[in-house]
């Protein structure tokens, strides 16, 4: 498998190579290296392998002399000149294991996964994770990216992502056929109540906790999250990782005087996260539809609230909508409207046993919504791939 992270946090990847591991495979991860974060080369209690290429974007250095822009663009150069050396290692160095698949995470690891695919003559697995040619931070190079989708993908010999929307969009944009739908289900655990949040924040009130968790990043509805605090008093909200948007998050909350109210919490470990998941007592999904990705979302938060048993607030986006329909989860509003995004989350902080019947529907919509109800799909793809190319 390639991956163009650290493999520290991907819960996806991390879930897809366990299955494997458990069906008998034996599993390498193709990572970046984060030097003085995670070694280059360990093997997890599961059994996943994970080998780490390349130097830290950080140690790439100003050239000495110059002026401002002249050391910008020596930077730009640098940092893709390492990121195409990085690929490269990662490509050699699977062409020198001689795996029976290569599985490309992302549009990100299709080229060199690809490279390696047909250098060592073995299937590909193209996993597309998101609909990158339409994606928040990805518009100045759709072009780039639908060309490299468009002559690529075809070539796999086997495709999957993440929900029904997805695949129709993929299949119709690049002539394949359908790709497999895996969602980003959580594994099933029993879901305890804690009292985690509020033990770690030193919360004094007895007030529900409203939940978002996820990357701090635009088009999510945060700002709108943080404004629709204003609306809703007696309550704490809680944000549960990093990214872009973290320090205007701050700002605004600053801004508003809702300091008491609203916390932050940086990214926590996987391992760690349902604890403080089950802490809360609403999780809520704001995402906006500014684009074709978050449009035919359906998210990794959306299911971990409901292993968790939290009642949930999201925007009524289709994918999203089907989930929280079929199993009566929560409340939808539109996106993008603060006024009924504060509203929803009133009705459900205000009403106890509204909420404590939604949770009861979650407990029981875990029994569906787990990655072991649909794992069997992942190692049923890999027997067809590899049936099919004689392995």
């Amino acid at each position: 498998m390639m991956v163009c992270n650290p493999f520290l946090n991907d819960a996806r990847v991390q879930k897809e190579a366990e299955t494997l591991v458990m069906a008998g495979y034996q599993v390498t991860v193709h990572a970046i290296a984060l030097p003085d974060v995670a070694p280059q080369f360990e093997i997890l209690d599961s059994g996943v392998r994970v080998q780490r290429h390349g130097a830290s974007d950080s140690k790439v250095t100003h050239r000495s002399g110059g002026g401002k822009a002249e050391r910008s663009r020596w930077e730009v150069f640098a940092l893709v000149a390492l990121r195409c050396r990085t690929m490269l290692s990662m490509a050699w160095s699977i062409f020198r294991e001689q795996p029976d698949v290569v599985h490309a995470h992302d549009v990100n690891m299709l080229p060199s996964a690809w490279l390696a695919a047909r250098i060592a003559r073995i299937p590909l697995i193209y996993d597309a994770h998101e609909i990158s040619t339409d994606r928040e931070g990805y518009r100045s190079f759709r072009g780039a990216v639908g060309w490299i989708e468009k002559k690529l993908a075809p070539r796999a010999a086997g495709a999957i992502t993440t929900t029904d929307a997805r695949a129709k969009f993929f299949a119709r944009a690049y002539g394949i056929p359908r790709p497999l739908v895996l969602q980003n289900r959580p594994r099933l655990m029993k879901s305890f109540g804690s009292n985690r949040i509020r033990e770690e924040l030193g919360l004094a009130q007895s007030w529900p906790i409203v939940l978002y968790q996820g990357g701090l990043q635009p088009g999510r509805g945060l700002s709108r999250l943080v404004e629709a605090a204003s609306s809703v008093p007696s309550t704490y909200f809680v944000f549960i990782g990093g990214g872009s948007q973290e320090r205007e998050l701050h700002e605004l909350t600053e801004r508003l005087g809702l300091a008491e109210r609203i916390h932050f919490i940086p990214t926590v470990a996987l391992s760690e996260l349902p604890s403080y998941t089950a802490s809360a007592d609403i999780g809520v999904q704001p995402i906006e539809n500014t684009c074709l990705n978050h449009f035919t979302t359906d998210s990794n938060k959306l299911f971990e609230y409901v292993i968790a048993g939290l009642p949930v607030v999201a925007s009524d986006m289709p994918e999203i909508h089907k989930v929280v329909r079929q199993h009566e989860l929560g409340l939808l509003v539109e996106p993008g409207n603060t006024k009924a995004l504060a509203e929803a989350i009133q009705v459900l902080v205000s009403n106890p046993e509204k909420r404590e019947l939604i949770a009861g529907n979650a407990r029981e919509a875990t029994k569906i919504l787990n990655w072991e109800n649909q794992e069997h799909l992942l190692v049923e793809l890999y027997e067809k791939v590899l049936n099919q190319s004689g392995k």
